[in-house]
C-alpha cells in the first residue's frame, strides 16, 4: 500500500471555546484525491489553512511525507501547491507578469512556454496584460488556480476551485484535476459542488459527521 503524502491525525481546532474541528483523522495518497464535504461552517476551509500551514491547530498533527507541517519550511513551500479564497494578487502586476514571478522564483525550466501554456489552458490570453483587479471574478479564480500550475507541486490543496467557473470552466477544472491524479500528485479540496466531487475524489469526508471517508458517488466522465 502507497505510504501517504498527507497525514492528519486527531486534529482539533478551537477559536477561544468555539471548537471548529474536533479530532479529524484523514490520509492523501501520491495520485489520489480526497474531498471535504460539510455544511457552511463546518471547518472545511479551516482545515485546509491547517494543513498548509496557514493556520496552527490547538491539538493533532499534520504531517507531509512523515514531517510536519510548518508554513515556514522550504520542503513546504515547494511541494505545497494552495488555492484559497483568501488567495492575493500582486495589485500591480499584469496576469503575465504575475505567473511569470511564480514560474521564475520556484525555478521552473522555461518558465516562459509554461506560462503560455498554462494562459491558453485557463483561457486568460485575451487578459495577459491586464492587472488583477480589472478582471471578471471568474477570470481571478482562473488566475487562482494557473497561479498553482505554474509552479512545482506534490500536493494541491483547493478550497471550492469551481467557484464562479462556467461549465466549460468545470468541465476543464474536472480534466486538469485528473490529469494531476495520473502525474501522481495527492489533490485534497473541498467543494459544494457533486459533479466535482463524483468525477475527480476517491474518497471524501463528511465534516458534519466525522465519518471515515467513504468512496464516492459514480459518474461519467
Amino acid at each position: 500500500m502507497t505510504a501517504p503524502l498527507l497525514r492528519v491525525r486527531g486534529l482539533t481546532k478551537k477559536y477561544g471555546e468555539v471548537t471548529v474541528l474536533e479530532g479529524v483523522d484523514l490520509d492523501v495518497a501520491p495520485g489520489r484525491a480526497l474531498a471535504l464535504r460539510g455544511r457552511n461552517g463546518a471547518g472545511k476551509s479551516t482545515l485546509l489553512r491547517c494543513v498548509t500551514g496557514a493556520d496552527e491547530p490547538t491539538s493533532g498533527t499534520v504531517e507531509l511525507d512523515g514531517s510536519p507541517v510548518d508554513e515556514r519550511s522550504v520542503r513546504v513551500r515547494r511541494d505545497v501547491a494552495a488555492v484559497t479564497d483568501d488567495l492575493d494578487f500582486f495589485p500591480d502586476l499584469s496576469v503575465v507578469e504575475h505567473l511569470d514571478l511564480l514560474a521564475r522564483a520556484h525555478r521552473v525550466d522555461d518558465a516562459e512556454a509554461l506560462v503560455d501554456e498554462v494562459l491558453e489552458e485557463v483561457r486568460l490570453v485575451a487578459q495577459a496584460a491586464q492587472l488583477p483587479g480589472t478582471l471578471s471574478s471568474g477570470q481571478r479564480r482562473r488566475l487562482a488556480l494557473a497561479s498553482a500550475f505554474v509552479r512545482p507541486r506534490r500536493l494541491l490543496v483547493l478550497d471550492e476551485p469551481e467557484a464562479r467557473l462556467d461549465r466549460p470552466g468545470l468541465a476543464w477544472l474536472v480534466e486538469r484535476l485528473r490529469r494531476e491524479k495520473v502525474d501522481g500528485l495527492g489533490i485534497l479540496l473541498a467543494s459544494h459542488d457533486p459533479d466535482l466531487v463524483a468525477a475527480v475524489a476517491d474518497d471524501v469526508l463528511d465534516l458534519d459527521a466525522l465519518g471515515t471517508p467513504e468512496p464516492p458517488v459514480s459518474s461519467e466522465p
